[in-house]
């Protein structure tokens, strides 16, 4: 048994992070589309050959959770026997993929040579995962699904499928893509890309196993899991003990106008982080259903926020996890249950913080903007003619903490290092002209520590196509904490000013040259009594047009000049 002092293992473990952040340079310089090259859209992840989580790079906090889930199921369903040097397996069956099918995981094993017989496999030493969002893949409509009822109206789907074999690409698979999307030259641009990224960690593996050798790596990578766990534990330990239940609700399911009803149970005892959803509503006939792997994702993310914020992630640090969720409702979608738009997992993000809440509200921020205003448009380009399909997932404001104010405009707690489109971007490659984006005044809620602001964009359409808003809380509003109080929740304005004006929240809306679009976004709810509030912070918020004289004055009790 290899015996490693701390400094070497923090060295491989650098070494390690450092593949993954090569990966994801690869990633973001070759992809075709900007959700992935500018949003961030992704996870990458690197594993060892019992699939233990080891080194992952930044990314979209959920996807990095989820890719556990996907490459065990993955390598169950193609087997280990039939994995071998050279292949890249596509996994996107919504079920084992912990996503919707839009959201492409990749994965390959990585082999090292062995020298006397160098047409064997060799011997494995790791995988490799990357996942990133593709912008179609035959699905009933273009863009996003906003209203379907099973899985089959959501793309074409691998449930792992070898489009690499033995280092050749499978040119029957990347056909039967090609021919099944709407943008092929985007898709198949993506996949290369995501291989690219694989090819690049498998050659940084390899290397750092040459580097340093098999039992040295293996020894690091026991003593990082094992600290991992270590420190999770310690930090779970010396949270408040207890157990805590909150409710909240998704505006519908995109096929009636129903609410539908989100419940946790959140248990911090005897070694142990349970979330149990117990009481959710059961799955529903549109397409907010969650996969489990991805209820599983993030309630990673807030057990991981929770005791060891500043940790790289890897198996150890998510160990006293225990997630629980009936198959066949809200947050464990099983077959064909439709799971397109799982912003479901967004809100319940919150659902769980706030249920956290009631038991340390010294140490968790209110709520922010409640959920990620996401809008798209899809159409023909009036200069190429070809089909576009271009997001963005809208900046909202982050709740008051009890420490300090809530971010203004930022991509919302559960989107990590994630980011808006820029207008550029929108604008160059959309029917989409932006004429007006600020932040709104007195949009977050006022509080000793105001929540932040959120946003508003007035857009005008300069060509003929479809707006889509996926938004899944415009009904209620982002909750505060200890006396703080709530914003006004995230809207859409579809035609304002028209006879056709309407307020909608996730919608396909054909629109023409000439007609408009409002989006205001929420901001965070606001910690403690804004009569608490430093006259000079209300002050200079009015000063920077945070805060209204108005709202200095009714709210906080400062009387500001206007």
């Amino acid at each position: 048994m290899t015996t490693l002092d701390g400094a070497r293992v923090e060295v491989v473990r650098s070494y390690l992070l450092s593949a993954a952040e090569e990966m994801r340079a690869t990633l973001i310089r070759t992809s075709f589309n900007p959700v992935i090259y500018e949003v961030h859209d992704f996870g990458l992840s690197i594993y060892d050959p019992d699939l233990r989580l080891v080194a992952e790079a930044t990314g979209l906090t959920f996807f990095l959770g989820a890719n556990d889930h996907s490459l065990a199921k993955g390598v169950e369903y193609v087997g280990r026997d039939n994995l071998h040097r050279g292949d890249v397996v596509l996994l996107n069956y919504p079920y084992w993929n912990a996503a919707h099918a839009y959201d492409a995981t990749l994965f390959a094993p990585v082999f090292r040579p062995d020298p006397a017989d160098p047409e064997a496999d060799g011997e494995l030493v790791g995988f490799l995962c990357v996942r990133a969002h593709w912008m179609d893949l035959g699905a009933k409509d273009p863009g996003y699904v906003l209203d379907s009822t099973d899985m089959h109206q959501e793309g074409l789907i691998f449930p792992g499928t070898k489009v690499v074999s033995r280092g050749e690409p499978v040119h029957e698979i990347h056909e039967l893509i090609r021919f099944n999307s709407r943008m092929p030259d985007a898709v198949l641009g993506d996949l290369h890309a995501q291989i690219a990224a694989l090819r690049t960690g498998e050659r940084r593996l390899l290397e750092i196993v040459e580097k340093f050798g098999r039992p040295t790596v293996d020894a690091a990578v026991d003593r990082i899991i094992a600290d991992g766990e270590a420190r999770a534990r310690a930090a779970l330990a010396a949270l408040p003990q207890g157990s805590w239940t909150a409710e909240d609700w998704v505006d519908d399911d995109g096929i009636t106008d129903d609410p539908v009803k989100m419940r946790v149970t959140v248990t911090i005892a005897d070694g142990t982080f349970t979330v149990d959803f117990a009481g959710s509503a059961p799955a529903t006939r549109g397409p907010i259903n969650m996969p489990f792997g991805a209820t599983e994702a993030i309630c990673k993310v807030i057990l991981k926020s929770l005791t060891s914020p500043d940790e790289p992630s890897n198996a150890g640090t998510v160990a006293p996890l225990e997630v629980r969720a009936e198959p066949g409702t809200l947050f464990h979608a099983v077959y064909p249950q439709p799971t397109f738009t799982l912003w479901t997992g967004i809100v319940a993000v919150e659902l769980i913080l706030k249920a956290l809440a009631q038991g340390m509200p010294d140490r968790l921020p209110a709520s922010s903007g409640g959920d990620v205003p996401g809008f798209m448009m899809v159409g023909l380009h009036p200069d190429t003619g070809q089909m576009f399909a271009v997001s963005n997932n809208d900046l909202v404001g982050w709740g008051g903490t009890p420490h300090h104010d809530g971010m203004d405009a930022a991509t919302h707690i559960s989107g990590s290092t994630g980011r808006g489109t820029p207008i550029e971007v929108l604008e160059a490659r959309t029917g989409m002209f932006f004429e007006r984006v600020e932040i709104r005044t007195d949009s977050g809620g006022a509080g000793r520590f105001r929540g932040g602001c959120g946003l508003r964009r007035d857009i005008r359409f300069v060509s003929a196509g479809e707006f889509l808003s996926v938004i899944k809380k415009t009904k209620s509003a982002p909750w505060a904490l200890d006396g703080g109080l709530s914003p006004d929740p995230n809207q859409v304005v579809v035609f304002p000013g028209t006879d056709r004006e309407a307020r909608v929240s996730t919608k396909r809306t054909p629109v023409e040259v000439g007609d408009r679009v409002t989006l205001l976004t929420a901001g965070g709810g606001g910690h403690g009594d804004p009569r608490r509030r430093d006259p000079e912070a209300v002050r200079r918020d009015v000063a920077e047009g945070y805060v209204s004289a108005h709202a200095a004055r009714d709210l906080y009790g400062v009387d500001v000049d206007e």
